[in-house]
């Protein structure tokens, strides 16, 4: 099979994983081995965390990562997985449409079949992007990936509820009103951090012809609910990034300051970790453990 063709099938999955009788869960990996941990752990595809990635190659959140940083990451992650790969690109790593259609062909390019694409305008003088000038950016990237030949799972985040842009009640509108503009565009689904409410979810998933995707973490509602309300997706975003670099400075200040180990005591055996990247097959993902 070729290259375009595996990724049309993968896309295609990655399309069909939005419908299922079961919300597609997705914990977010920062690079390769997370990425092959994740799947080892059951995961029927790979999403990245974009803060996570930026993190770990030296940069802060919010499009400050440089894109070829960010292209690099992503082609080593999907070459870790045989399940699909999609990729958070912040707001494409692009000042324009077609800089943002630039970013989806290096992203497709590098093996990844779907991508969040927020509207959040970072270090502007608003917190969103004008709905006008976000339209052009989601079509600029549809059009990108058709030229491709990949149907690309273009996740289209609404930031509304994320960065307070409104109050009360006219988050929900508003928010209703931008999704619908980028669906209108060619977004596949929508994506709306900020929003683990089960009533909040019904309603857009009642007024959104188009999956609808949650970001949850502690104190939000369980995976099931989110699933009861409608949740067609649900991810952490950079939670398991977070724990990850928690655990890294508790077993610092430990080692530094009480001399013992005992935080490092849950860790993976060196051999496992380093099997796991040497093999040349990539771990398929498997029924996570049920006890």
């Amino acid at each position: 099979m070729s290259e375009t063709a595996n990724r049309v099938t993968k896309a295609r999955l990655l399309h069909s994983l939005h419908h299922g009788a079961e919300p597609l869960v997705l914990p977010n990996a920062w690079d390769a081995l997370s990425a092959r941990l994740v799947a080892r752990a059951g995961a029927a595809a790979i999403a990245t965390t974009s803060s996570g990635v930026a993190w770990s190659l030296g940069a802060p959140d919010g499009d400050m990562l440089a894109r070829s940083l960010a292209v690099d990451l992503i082609a080593r992650v999907a070459a870790a997985v045989d399940i699909p790969v999609t990729a958070d690109i912040e707001s494409g790593y692009a000042p324009d449409p077609t800089g943002v259609a630039e970013t989806i062909r290096q992203v497709l390019a590098a093996g990844a079949v779907g991508v969040n694409l927020e509207d959040s305008a970072h270090g502007g003088s608003t917190a969103l992007r004008p709905v006008a000038e976000q339209r052009e950016r989601v079509a600029a990237a549809r059009r990108a990936a058709e030229e491709v030949g990949v149907p690309l799972y273009l996740n289209a985040r609404v930031d509304v509820f994320l960065r307070g842009a409104g109050e009360g009640g006219a988050l929900l509108d508003t928010t209703l009103e931008r999704a619908r503009a980028y669906l209108d565009e060619g977004a596949s689904g929508v994506f709306v951090p900020g929003v683990t409410d089960p009533e909040i979810i019904r309603t857009l998933v009642d007024n959104l012809d188009a999956p609808v995707n949650v970001l949850t973490g502690p104190g939000a509602p369980t995976i099931q609910e989110l699933a009861a309300a409608g949740a067609a997706r649900v991810s952490v975003g950079s939670g398991l990034t977070q724990s990850a670099y928690a655990v890294a400075e508790r077993a610092a200040v430990e080692l530094l300051t009480k001399g013992t180990y005992q935080s490092l005591e849950r860790g993976y055996e060196y051999g496992e970790l380093d099997t796991l990247m040497r093999t040349n097959t990539p771990p398929r993902a498997h029924p996570a453990p049920t006890s």
